[in-house]
């Protein structure tokens, strides 16, 4: 799945669009339990640059930790203890709430087998879902959404907040891309020469089918304002996105579907909603001075994740959205000569929602392990995540959208 040309052509006002072929509809497998389908909304929070997990969730009991780590460890009194072998990063204080009221699960260890350590090539991997040694054209949601469309009521399949790139929901979902999360999409019209078709069908096709998703941005946004939040939101740009995730929400509404656009009398519904918001932080790539860096972005992501609970609970969403982070990896376990850390393999990802069940979850960093390499053995693999999404949380076919099995994790409650 390569970078697409015609994003940057069309990210005019602030906008990118991205309007899918034609997919043919594919219904969920008999044995899928459904719950509410896209009634169910999940955010991604994508921790851009690859996030050093040990001074994320840290293993303070393990002495091995400060041996690696004589500069930048994480000293046992300033972080936040969960168990007796495991603590907090003091940044993220602001999740504790979350964490106390058993609403924030950690699962630890998270990669694939045979890991790629090149931001570009193990992105894509987590973008389609693929094998290492693999290489698929859409995203992973894009798959899911053309096996399974989300309702025709829905102004959008997904919205990307602060990113041109569509990520998961490449090449073929029906996802409005805000790259400026400080206002609305608002989309000039372009040119389609005729040389064009000729030259490039693809992107005369997206910009002769432009309109349609422009129409979808139009719904998305307030036409008699919205009453301001009392959430209050972080300053800065994730803020910012935040922020802009929760109005769309607000403009769109709460879609009153159950399982992929029925309603409980088995009529298509009518409401309007979104499936998926993503979202990213960028600044995760901490090759040097990493302490003050790190410390700051995980300040940013507590925040952040505090204040979208209370904005999701003020809007009635909290129970039936899905929170979770993803990264193209994590960092080595040996700091370097820069008081930073370089590309490694495994990290821990958040999950949280009023559904989903806390703790801690995967497998904790076996530092007496390390490969030939200086990284850490996968405990989890992230496609487990994704067939949690897919099959515990919207009642689809994972192991058809994932080209194999994977086990849900138990993240939720029913």
């Amino acid at each position: 799945m390569k970078r697409r040309s015609f994003l940057s052509m069309a990210a005019t006002a602030g906008a990118s669009l991205w309007l899918p072929s034609a997919f043919g509809a594919q219904m969920a497998a008999p044995d899928a339990s459904p719950y509410r389908g896209y009634g169910n909304l999940l955010i991604l929070v994508e921790l851009k640059g690859g996030n050093d997990g040990l001074n994320t969730v840290i293993p303070f009991a393990d002495s091995t930790y400060y041996q690696l780590r004589k500069n930048i460890g994480i000293k046992r009194e300033q972080a936040i203890q969960l168990d007796e072998r495991t603590a907090l990063h003091p940044s993220l204080q602001p999740l504790m709430p979350l964490w106390q009221s058993r609403q924030l699960a950690i699962v630890q260890g998270v990669s694939y087998a045979q890991p790629n350590l090149s931001h570009f090539r193990s992105i894509e991997i987590w973008d389609t879902a693929s094998r290492s040694d693999q290489y698929l054209r859409e995203g992973w949601l894009t798959r899911a959404f053309a096996r399974t469309p989300v309702p025709a009521g829905f102004a959008a399949d997904g919205v990307v907040i602060g990113s041109a790139e569509m990520g998961p929901l490449a090449n073929g979902a029906r996802a409005i891309a805000l790259v400026n999360p400080a206002q609305f999409v608002k989309a000039s019209r372009l040119a389609t020469p005729v040389s064009l078709h000729e030259r490039n069908p693809e992107l005369a096709h997206i910009l002769e089918v432009e309109n349609d998703i422009v129409k979808a941005a139009d719904r998305l946004r307030p036409t008699q304002g919205l009453a301001p939040m009392k959430t209050a939101f972080p300053g800065g740009a994730f803020g910012s996105s935040i922020k802009a995730a929760m109005q769309v929400l607000a403009a769109a509404g709460a879609p009153k579907e159950a399982a992929f656009g029925r309603t409980q009398q088995g009529q298509p519904g009518s409401g309007q909603g979104v499936a998926v918001i993503r979202l990213t932080l960028n600044g995760f790539d901490t090759h040097q001075n990493q302490p003050a860096q790190q410390a700051a972005l995980l300040k940013q992501l507590a925040e952040g994740f505090a204040s979208m609970k209370s904005a999701l609970v003020e809007l009635g969403r909290w129970d039936d959205t899905l929170v979770m982070t993803y990264a193209e990896f994590g960092r080595r376990p040996r700091e370097n000569q820069s008081n930073g850390t370089d590309h490694g393999t495994v990290a821990p990802h958040f999950v949280t929602g009023g559904r989903v069940r806390g703790g801690l979850y995967g497998v904790p960093p076996e530092l007496g392990r390390l490969d030939g390499n200086g990284n850490l053995p996968v405990g989890v693999d992230f496609r487990q995540l994704y067939a949690t999404v897919l099959g515990s949380w919207w009642g689809l076919d994972a192991s058809a959208i994932l080209q194999q099995r994977f086990e849900p994790l138990p993240l939720l409650r029913v």
